[in-house]
């Protein structure tokens, strides 16, 4: 079982992610900052069709999803467990201070949320691993799985009895994120952004005041 202080995080980081993506997706006319699986299935029906346009912006997008989670995985590595969490973020807060600014200035949808796909790949990277729950992602099809398998395990007696119900618990606070950017969308169009924003700027101030002292392997 994961602890309830780490998944409270994760929690939150997910629902944030969930809110992203819902303005993204808005933004973008139907692709994904965040959901690459969706992006990929596009990427293949555009080059089927020979729909350049489409094409374009789902690799675009698959790109800097990559190239956002190595830069993350990359700098998660260099800080160490110390300050790894606290390096990545501010660079997902950088990608949202940048999408921000480009949106300001004029540049389209399809030009400024290629940086708040970097952002999502990156955000994977902060939240180390613990306990068997994936915590603060930005996708979960592999989580609403792991629901399944774990409640099946459960019943015989394979898996902690109520392991499942926390997987589910990170598949609804995307869900809950998505709702609340929805509908914080229809108020304040991209500036909503700001919301998620000062979610990561909250992140990582606490990531720095409190930082763990010693390492303990």
């Amino acid at each position: 079982m994961t602890p309830t202080p780490q998944l409270s995080l994760g929690l939150l980081l997910t629902g944030a992610a969930g809110f992203v993506d819902v303005v993204g997706f808005i933004e973008l006319g139907g692709h994904f900052t965040s959901f690459m699986s969706g992006n990929i299935t596009q990427l293949g029906d555009a080059l089927a069709l020979g729909a350049w346009p489409v094409a374009r912006i789902t690799a675009s997008l698959v790109v800097l999803f990559l190239l956002g989670s190595i830069a993350g995985s990359t700098l998660a590595l260099m800080a160490g467990p110390r300050w790894g969490s606290a390096a990545v973020t501010g660079l997902v807060v950088a990608t949202f201070t940048l999408t921000l600014v480009l949106a300001f200035l004029g540049f389209s949808p399809n030009q400024f949320m290629l940086t708040m796909a970097a952002g999502a790949g990156a955000q994977n990277a902060i939240l180390p691993s613990t306990g068997s729950v994936r915590l603060g992602t930005t996708f979960v099809t592999g989580t609403l799985f792991a629901t399944g398998q774990d409640l099946a395990r459960a019943i015989y007696r394979l898996a902690p009895p109520w392991r499942w119900a926390q997987h589910l618990l990170v598949w609804l606070s995307l869900l809950l994120g998505g709702l609340l950017g929805g509908l914080g969308y229809r108020v304040m169009g991209i500036n909503v952004l700001l919301v998620p924003g000062a979610v990561y700027l909250g992140f990582l101030v606490a990531f720095v005041v409190r930082r763990p002292s010693k390492v303990v392997p």
